[in-house]
């Protein structure tokens, strides 16, 4: 019981010394001397060396929370100078990389591999001039590796953790970065030892999905080693825990897959399937980043979801009648001042083709959203045609067969469009009357004439 009692006691006069110290650290961060103002104000002439104290802040040894002091992250020296101070002569020679790099851009064929290579390279080249000319930073403010681009996050409330070592990151004592292009979120610590490549740049190179349900090869093909870190794994959990990814069929390790869920892509497409799937860290990251790109071209992937999924059929109709009204606003000055188009920024690839689909627009057509903002917008389309704008109801048809009935309109859905010329008819007098269309007589008619007279 005494050594009880005394171990408590111990355990007490720790945090003590610890909210001293952290107490201290705060103190010392928001000193007069920190902002170059000595005890005589602005100034003062008494201004001690920045890093006098700081490196002393937290050492010594605690014998009963050491486990704690490492869950901080309190023995990394965080208050020091960077290792490897450059020197002017590494900038002169990181220059001459970046002239031998615009020189090889220049010599090698245009649109080549190698020459996009060089241009990426080139522009790591020049983050690292640009952080390396900052030497008065204790951390550098950017930092490149791995095609990840790093910026250093001022927020110091906000609990993350790291992607590397899988700990908290405490802002308030630690320096931490996030790349700006995937979002993968480390100590600065742990930048040296990062291995995973930017996903973005993966999303550059290669925008499609694998399109096989969960395309398991089995751990034995893994040699019963992570994926992605090569760490030994099991399904017994020793020595490490095999989690398996929905999303690539594979396994990982415990750091390398979080149990974190994404909208898996070919279930969607073979299955209409929208339920979360535990999927590893990059492929939730890939995803996350692929999921507003048009890339999947249903008709060719899964033809027979038309005949299924009568949202897909609406959604189907309504893009085509938008491109049928494209013509009308990119000729009418009133449509480009009221910038109608704009409405479908969001989906551009929408006034573009109508077959081409983002995981996005699915989630959408699954939840009825994107049913119900695009018929508000082909409303507003076809009002300003149809009703608002003298121009565009001038280029509208008459019915040639029948010579009755309204101006119509393309995509008016009881008309029909010639493939040849792009006349518009009633669709019952189209069909009735489908041995020739009027206009395309008279152009050929008017083309034999003009033959004759070549003649």
């Amino acid at each position: 019981m005494t050594g009880t009692k005394q171990h408590g006691e111990n355990y007490v006069a720790d945090e003590m010394e610890y909210d001293e110290r952290l107490a201290h650290f705060r103190q010392t961060r928001l000193n007069p001397f920190d902002r170059g103002e000595g005890e005589d104000g602005p100034q003062g002439g008494k201004t001690p060396p920045q890093h006098e104290t700081r490196p002393e802040l937290f050492s010594g040894t605690r014998t009963h929370s050491s486990d704690r002091t490492m869950d901080l992250g309190l023995a990394e020296d965080h208050f020091s100078r960077p290792v490897g101070s450059f020197v002017a002569s590494d900038i002169e020679q990181l220059k001459l990389a970046i002239e031998e790099c615009k020189k090889l851009i220049l010599e090698l064929p245009e649109h080549s591999e190698r020459q996009k290579d060089t241009v990426v390279k080139l522009i790591h080249l020049r983050l690292k001039l640009q952080e390396l000319k900052d030497p008065e930073e204790d951390e550098p403010n950017l930092r490149v590796l791995l095609e990840h681009r790093f910026s250093k996050e001022k927020s110091k409330s906000v609990k993350q953790t790291c992607d590397k070592c899988s700990t908290i990151i405490w802002g308030l004592i630690q320096t931490w970065y996030t790349c700006t292009g995937c979002y993968y979120r480390c100590h600065s610590k742990c930048m040296n030892m990062i291995t995973k490549p930017c996903v973005r740049s993966k999303v550059s190179h290669q925008s499609e999905y694998e399109l096989s349900i969960c395309p398991e090869i089995g751990l034995d093909r893994q040699d019963y080693r992570c994926a992605e870190c090569r760490t030994p794994i099991s399904l017994r959990g020793v020595p490490s825990e095999a989690r398996q990814c929905d999303y690539t069929g594979q396994y990982y390790c415990s750091t390398c897959h979080w149990n974190d869920t994404a909208i898996v892509p070919a279930r969607v497409i073979h299955n209409w399937e929208f339920e979360p799937r535990k999927v590893c860290r990059s492929s939730m990251r890939y995803l996350a980043l692929m999921i507003p790109r048009p890339v999947l071209k249903l008709k060719e992937i899964n033809p027979l979801l038309f005949n299924f999924v009568e949202e897909l059929v609406e959604i189907r109709k309504l893009r085509q009648d938008i491109l049928l009204m494209k013509p009308y606003f990119i000729t009418c000055k009133e449509a480009m001042e009221a910038r109608l188009l704009l409405q479908l920024q969001d989906r551009q690839h929408f006034v573009e083709n109508d077959d081409m689909y983002s995981l996005q627009d699915l989630i959408d057509i699954s939840s009825g959203r994107l049913s119900c903002s695009l018929t508000e917008i082909h409303t507003t389309f076809a009002k300003h045609i149809k009703l608002d704008c003298e121009r565009c109801q001038a280029k509208g048809f008459v019915c040639e067969l029948c010579k009755e009935g309204d101006i119509l309109f393309p995509f008016d859905s009881h008309t029909s469009v010639c493939h040849e010329c792009s006349a518009v008819f009633h669709r019952d007098c189209y069909y009735d009357n489908s041995t020739t269309c009027p206009r395309c007589a008279r152009m050929t008619e008017r083309k034999q004439d003009d033959d004759v007279k070549d003649a």
